[in-house]
């Protein structure tokens, strides 16, 4: 076992501490990862803070992680000693599944392994991104390009897959008209996507706070949901809405903004239910849909299309001692987009 730096949750409600957690030793396909940098994601506080259900303490989150491999086992033959690579929302799968097979390891019908606070195939708890190394499956590490520093890398791990893979399976690209809900961790990395993609994009935001920001980042219009005339002069114009927040919002008003067949698809988790008019559904034969992150494949698309456009997160570089600070920053609104932890930081 090796014995590395992080920082955990003692309970539910305590702040996240210095402390050390146990790595497995390198088996012959896995590998270890020095990381770099690992993205603050809001699943990481609802999850420590028990928001999702009870969990194991201490716990270690993170499923954004960035870093170079130090070791691989005797029979890995995707990734070598060097290699940057990254790590996002699971460990590990049954691979047996039809979806698994179909390369949609995220859906497994077993039940993914999720990178931390997830009881893995040996029955560990698995412990996250907060800490100076991970030891993972070769078949779940991506490689990531040349062209993306480690840092602006990281969310993507999370950020960039959850929006990447909704976009392309609804088919965004030039000739739709796609709009995204909230301009956050999740939202501006879907801006930046869509629009890289080649569609119009709108951003529909509780103000126009940051409409600077969105017109920068690639969208084309930029309304505020507050005013009630935005859902009458968007109304049937949609192709698409991807809704990035993690906060209960009028799910049928937001349906009809879409045209014939526009689908909106959730990728926000609130905690609460989110309820729906039959009629909003009925009346234009739209769809409303869910969202998980992608497959390892997909995440790997990802990255390398990132790469080609040159696209990273919005990020803001923390050292482990704001890690509190930050999630607090986080649940008010108060960052621009992502905070990625620098991990030499930690004791």
């Amino acid at each position: 076992m090796l014995s590395v730096n992080a920082y955990a949750a003692p309970s539910a409600s305590e702040d996240l501490v210095p402390t050390t957690i146990e790595r497995r030793d390198v088996g012959p396909h896995d590998v270890l990862i020095e990381i770099k940098y690992a993205g603050i994601c809001h699943s990481d506080i609802h999850t420590v803070r028990g928001d999702w259900g009870p969990q194991a303490y201490p716990l270690a989150p993170g499923h954004e992680i960035a870093g170079i491999v130090t070791e691989v086992g005797s029979e890995v033959t995707r990734h070598k000693v060097g290699d940057r690579v990254g790590v996002g929302c699971m460990v590990n799968s049954c691979r047996e599944c039809a979806n698994c097979l179909a390369g949609e390891e995220q859906y497994c019908l077993k039940g993914n392994v999720g990178t931390y606070g997830a009881v893995d195939r040996d029955g560990t708890i698995t412990q996250g991104g907060y800490s100076t190394h991970v030891v993972v499956t070769e078949d779940f590490v991506v490689r990531i390009p040349e062209g993306i520093d480690l840092d602006v890398a990281a969310p993507l791990l999370c950020a960039g897959i959850t929006t990447y893979s909704p976009l392309r399976h609804w088919g965004a690209g030039p000739g739709k008209k796609i709009a995204v809900v909230g301009l956050g961790g999740l939202g501006h990395m879907a801006v930046k996507l869509a629009h890289a993609m080649g569609a119009e994009v709108t951003v529909l935001s509780q103000s126009l706070k940051k409409m600077e920001d969105g017109l920068n980042l690639g969208a084309n219009h930029y309304y505020a949901t507050s005013d009630p005339a935005t859902f009458e002069k968007l109304a049937g114009s949609l192709d698409l809405i991807i809704n990035t927040v993690s906060a209960s919002i009028d799910i049928s008003s937001y349906l009809q903004l879409l045209k014939l067949d526009g689908a909106l698809v959730n990728v926000g988790a609130p905690a609460e239910p989110l309820p729906v008019n039959a009629f909003a559904l009925i009346g234009g034969r739209r769809s409303f849909a869910g969202s998980a992150i992608g497959g390892i494949r997909e995440t790997q698309e990802m990255l390398d299309f990132c790469a080609e456009h040159g696209l990273g997160a919005e990020v803001e570089v923390i050292p482990a001692e704001k890690i509190n600070d930050a999630y607090e920053r986080v649940l008010a609104s108060d960052v621009r987009y992502r905070f990625v932890i620098d991990t030499s930081t930690f004791a």
